[in-house]
C-alpha cells in the first residue's frame, strides 16, 4: 500500500503497523498488505535496525574507548563513563556470583535495548518517507523493540544463558534435583514440582520479551494514533508531551530488561 493509497486513518494506521517482510521461498521482498500471512518470512527492515544501532553502539563505545583520558574528559566519555559505572554498579548489587561475562552482557542489554527504543522518538513518518519514496519499500518500522519477534530472540539467549549458568554450577544432576524436588522435597510430588519449576522457568523468557515488546509496541501505537487522527498543524500538543513522557519509558525498559538479566542469571549461578 503506497502512501498515496492510505486514504483513511485505519489505512494510516495499518500501514505503520506493517512490516518490509522477505519471503525465505522466493527471496522477494513482500508487500505485507497484499500478500496473506506466512511463516516463511523474515522482518528485515527489524533485522536491519537492530543490526545497525548494535554496530553504532560497538563503533562508538570502543572509539571512547580507544581515546579515554585519565584527565579531565570530554562530554561524550563523560556520558560514557556514567553508563559504565550506572550498569556496573547494578552488576555488583546483584550478581554475587564470579564471571566475565555478566558485566559486559549488562552493558550491551542496556546500550542496545535503550538504542532500539529510542527509534520510536524519531518523527513517525520520517524514516518511512524516506523508504518507499527513495528505495522504493512498500513498508517500514523501524523500531525493532516493537517487533515481537527481536524481543522474544533476545529473550531466549537469556534464557540459554540461564540454562548454560544453571548447569555450569549446579551440574545436570543438581539442575535436575532443582527441577523436581523443590518446593516439595519428597519422590511423590517430583510430577508436580516439575510442572511448577518448568512453568517458572519458561516464563521467564517469556515475559522478558513480550513485557518490552507491549510496552514498546503500545508506545509505537500512540504516537501513530497521534498522527493518523490529528490534522498536522496539532499534532505536536499532544505528541510532544507524550514524546517527553516516553523519553522515561525507553530508558525504564532497558533498565528493567538488564536488571531482569542479571537477577536471571544470578539466580542461575546460586550452588544450593
Amino acid at each position: 500500500m503506497a502512501a498515496g493509497e492510505i486514504s483513511t486513518p485505519q489505512d494510516y494506521i495499518g500501514h505503520h503497523l506493517s512490516n518490509l517482510q522477505l519471503d525465505l521461498r522466493t527471496f522477494e521482498l513482500v508487500n505485507p498488505h497484499d500478500a496473506p500471512a506466512t511463516f516463511w518470512v523474515l522482518n528485515i527492515d527489524s533485522m536491519f535496525f537492530s543490526v545497525v544501532l548494535g554496530l553504532i553502539f560497538l563503533v562508538l563505545f570502543r572509539k571512547v574507548a580507544n581515546s579515554a583520558t585519565s584527565g579531565v574528559p570530554g562530554k561524550l566519555q563523560a556520558a560514557i563513563e556514567m553508563v559504565v559505572g550506572f550498569v556496573d554498579g547494578n552488576v555488583r548489587d546483584m550478581y554475587h556470583g564470579k564471571s566475565k561475562l555478566i558485566a559486559p552482557l549488562a552493558l550491551t542489554i542496556f546500550v542496545w535495548v535503550f538504542l532500539m527504543n529510542f527509534m520510536d522518538l524519531l518523527p513517525i513518518d520520517f524514516l518511512p518517507y524516506i523508504g518507499e519514496h527513495v528505495f522504493g519499500l512498500p513498508a517500514l518500522r523501524v523500531v525493532p523493540s516493537a517487533d515481537v519477534n527481536v524481543t522474544l530472540s533476545m529473550a531466549l539467549g537469556v534464557f540459554i544463558l540461564i540454562l548454560f549458568y544453571s548447569i555450569k554450577m549446579k551440574g545436570v544432576g543438581g539442575f535436575a534435583k532443582e527441577l523436581t524436588l523443590q518446593p516439595f522435597n519428597h519422590p511423590l510430588f517430583i510430577p508436580i514440582n516439575l510442572i511448577l519449576e518448568g512453568v517458572s522457568l519458561l516464563a521467564k523468557p517469556v515475559s522478558l520479551g513480550l513485557r518490552l515488546f507491549g510496552n514498546m509496541y503500545a508506545g509505537e501505537l500512540i504516537f501513530i494514533l497521534i498522527a493518523g487522527l490529528l490534522p498536522w498543524w496539532s499534532q505536536w500538543v499532544l505528541s510532544v508531551p507524550w514524546a517527553i513522557f516516553h523519553i522515561l519509558i525507553i530508558s525504564l525498559q532497558a533498565f528493567i530488561f538488564m536488571v531482569l538479566t542479571i537477577v536471571y542469571l544470578s539466580m542461575a549461578s546460586e550452588e544450593h
